[in-house]
C-alpha cells in the first residue's frame, strides 16, 4: 500500500512539474516584445563578380556617368529614391437578371361520327404553366493607401529601368509597424527632387503589416481557427 502511495505521489508531481513547464513557456511566448529588425549595411552583401572595366583615360565613364547640368536623380545601384505610394483602387461589379415565361393549353372535343354530340359535351382539357426567375448581385471593393518611403537602386536594367526596393520599420513600445516596397522604375518618370508616384511604377509590391499585440488582436486564435475548419456551419 506504502508502494502505491509513493508511486502515485511522484506520478502527481511528474504531472505538476509538467504542467508548470508549459504554463512558464506560454508566459514566456505572451510576454515576447517584437523588435525591429536591424537592416545589415548594403557593402555586406556579397555581390557577384564581374569583370572590371578598363579605365581608357577619358573623362566619360559610363559606369559613373552622371550629368552635370542635372538635378540629383537615382540612376546607378545604390542610389536613393524617394516614392510617393499614391494607390487608389476602386471597383464596382453589379448584374441583374429575370426570366419571365407563361404559356397556356386548352383543348375540348365537339362531336365523334356515329355518336350524338352530347356525349362528349363536357370533354374539356385545359393547362397552364409559369416560369419566373429574378436575379440580382453586386460586389465593390475599395483600397486606399498614400504615404511616402525611399527605396535604393537594387540593379539597373539593360534598358536603364532601375529596380528599387526599400523598407520601413517603426517601434513604438510593445508595436511594430513595417513598410516594405519594391518595383520598377522608368527614368524618365523622376521628377524634380528625385522622387516619383507610385501610380507611375511597374511591378510594384506593397506590404504594411504590423507586429505587436495591436496585430495580435487582429487575428483569431490558433483553437478558434481548428474549430471554424472543423465545424461545417
Amino acid at each position: 500500500m506504502t508502494d502505491r502511495i509513493v508511486s502515485w505521489v511522484r506520478r502527481a508531481g511528474r504531472a505538476a512539474l509538467t504542467v508548470g513547464v508549459v504554463a512558464l513557456c506560454g508566459c514566456e511566448a505572451l510576454g515576447m516584445r517584437p523588435s525591429v529588425d536591424i537592416a545589415v549595411p548594403t557593402h555586406a552583401v556579397p555581390l557577384p563578380q564581374v569583370a572590371p572595366e578598363t579605365n581608357n583615360g577619358a573623362i566619360f565613364q559610363a559606369a559613373q556617368y552622371r550629368p552635370l547640368f542635372e538635378d540629383h536623380r537615382a540612376r546607378l545601384v545604390g542610389d536613393t529614391l524617394t516614392v510617393q505610394i499614391v494607390e487608389k483602387v476602386s471597383a464596382t461589379q453589379k448584374s441583374t437578371s429575370s426570366i419571365d415565361k407563361t404559356g397556356k393549353v386548352s383543348a375540348g372535343l365537339s362531336a365523334v361520327p356515329f355518336l350524338p354530340s352530347s356525349t362528349f359535351s363536357r370533354a374539356k382539357a385545359t393547362g397552364d404553366s409559369s416560369n419566373a426567375f429574378a436575379g440580382k448581385g453586386s460586389t465593390e471593393n475599395t483600397n486606399d493607401f498614400s504615404g511616402v518611403i525611399t527605396a535604393t537602386v537594387t540593379g539597373v536594367l539593360p534598358n536603364g529601368h532601375l529596380l528599387i526596393s526599400g523598407e520601413k520599420q517603426i517601434g513604438v513600445n510593445d508595436n511594430v509597424d513595417v513598410l516594405r516596397f519594391s518595383g520598377q522604375v522608368d527614368p524618365r518618370s523622376i521628377q524634380p527632387g528625385n522622387s516619383v508616384a507610385s501610380a507611375q511604377i511597374a511591378n510594384v509590391r506593397l506590404e504594411h503589416k504590423g507586429r505587436g499585440a495591436q496585430a495580435d488582436a487582429q487575428v483569431i486564435g490558433w483553437l478558434a481557427r481548428f474549430f471554424l475548419s472543423v465545424l461545417p456551419i
